[in-house]
């Protein structure tokens, strides 16, 4: 036996049955039906066994309604010969309309289809029979009341349910899109922040690291060698610590518009501080050039934060894993948009302090999302080989023109 049997009914339609059963056997009682003749008078138990018909079908109104109108419409033929009643005639209708609402949805036209020409059938058969024109209307009147609108109630009630329920889902696709975009809000907001974070501590940290190191690993270090370590230790504290404190403000505040303490923070950095940022990226065998091609332009703030971070990263991976040598740094300024080129030397040895990768996921998504290209590996140089960044970073037209 299957656990998942159809059930004969459902509880609200064995509740309606046993209503009607009461209602139509006290209509009964009271000689609430029609009487075609004096001839024909059909005595009150006849008279119950449509009724009952009629309320055993109603029991089937859910689980199987065009089963429930094959039973009652026999039913009803009967009572309308003997002369129906008003209780019947309704608990008839409500077996049309259950068809018609739990049925399938081409059930409903052709039910109302049906109904129609039963209605008008009725009407011309009476004029014709009895000869009155106003005894027809109101019998035609009557079998549509009884037919035809329980059925077009059913329609009406049906569409209602299914533009409900289409408004319902679409309520929920909604609402999944808007889950989605928050979602992707979120992590793209995550991803900025890891960037900027991991430029903000990585890179001022790895040169406060390197040179520190350097400074332990030296025993007999001349006063002048030490003094510049430690200038550059201190330079990149503090310059990590202003960079830090703005980060903090602008996810306090949200907008940037200053601190917990009422001071404006640290403004972005600009590509006009390259040089200081070349001059201080140095080690004792590593050194760094800054070149400038072209003219450099009022660059949006969103391009110049970019390249400003690029070429930061890049230095920063010149001083953890290049060999001796020069790291040489190109920026362009041309008319498709900003040309940033890295070139260091490889290292032999290693890398002086571990890396994750990260940096070169950090610089490719600041190129992606601006539109750019970025591509970092080996370059066979002229003087060897060297490890090579380069990004290209477009610049809106818009804020070139209003610059010229």
């Amino acid at each position: 036996m299957k656990s998942s049997a159809r059930r004969l009914t459902t509880p609200q339609d064995a509740l309606i049955a046993a209503a009607a059963l009461v209602g139509g056997g006290l209509m009964i009682l009271a000689d609430g039906y029609v009487k075609w003749a004096d001839a024909w008078l059909p005595s009150l138990a006849l008279r119950c066994v449509p009724l009952a018909g009629l309320c055993a079908a109603m029991l089937l109104r859910r689980t199987a309604p065009l089963t429930g109108l094959a039973v009652a419409t026999p039913f009803n033929f009967v009572d309308v010969a003997m002369g129906p009643s008003i209780a019947t005639l309704m608990i008839y209708g409500d077996a049309l309309y259950a068809a018609s609402l739990y049925g399938r949805r081409r059930t409903a036209e052709w039910l109302l289809g049906v109904t129609i020409a039963a209605t008008l059938a009725v009407t011309v058969a009476v004029g014709l029979l009895l000869g009155g024109v106003s005894v027809a209307v109101l019998l035609g009147a009557v079998a549509g009341i009884t037919w035809v609108a329980p059925v077009l109630t059913a329609m009406a009630v049906r569409e209602h349910r299914f533009r409900a329920e289409a408004e319902r889902q679409r309520a929920e696709q909604v609402a999944r899109l808007a889950e989605l975009d928050r979602r992707a809000a979120v992590g793209a907001e995550r991803a900025r922040m890891a960037r900027e974070l991991h430029d903000v501590v990585a890179n001022h940290l790895s040169a406060v690291a390197l040179h520190s190191s350097a400074v332990l690993k030296v025993r007999d270090l001349d006063r002048e060698t030490l003094e510049r370590s430690l200038e550059v230790i201190r330079e990149n504290s503090v310059q990590g610590l202003a960079e830090m404190r703005r980060m903090i403000g602008l996810l306090r505040d949200g907008d940037g518009d200053g601190d917990a303490g009422g001071a404006d923070p640290p403004a972005q950095p600009r590509l006009s501080e390259l040089g200081r940022l070349v001059a201080r990226t140095s080690r004792d065998d590593l050194s760094a050039r800054l070149q400038i091609v072209g003219r450099p332009p009022e660059l949006p703030a969103a391009v110049e934060l970019a390249a400003y971070r690029i070429v930061q990263e890049a230095l920063t991976n010149a001083l953890k894993h290049a060999g001796p040598g020069r790291a040489d740094v190109t920026v362009e300024y041309g008319r498709p948009g900003l040309t940033i080129d890295v070139l260091s030397p490889l290292g032999a040895d290693g890398a002086r302090l571990p890396g994750t990768g990260s940096g070169l996921i950090g610089m490719r998504e600041r190129a992606t999302l601006l539109g750019g290209r970025f591509d970092a590996g080996p370059w066979p140089g002229p003087d060897g080989s060297r490890w090579r960044v380069r990004a290209e970073l477009p610049v809106d037209p818009v804020a070139e023109k209003e610059t010229t």
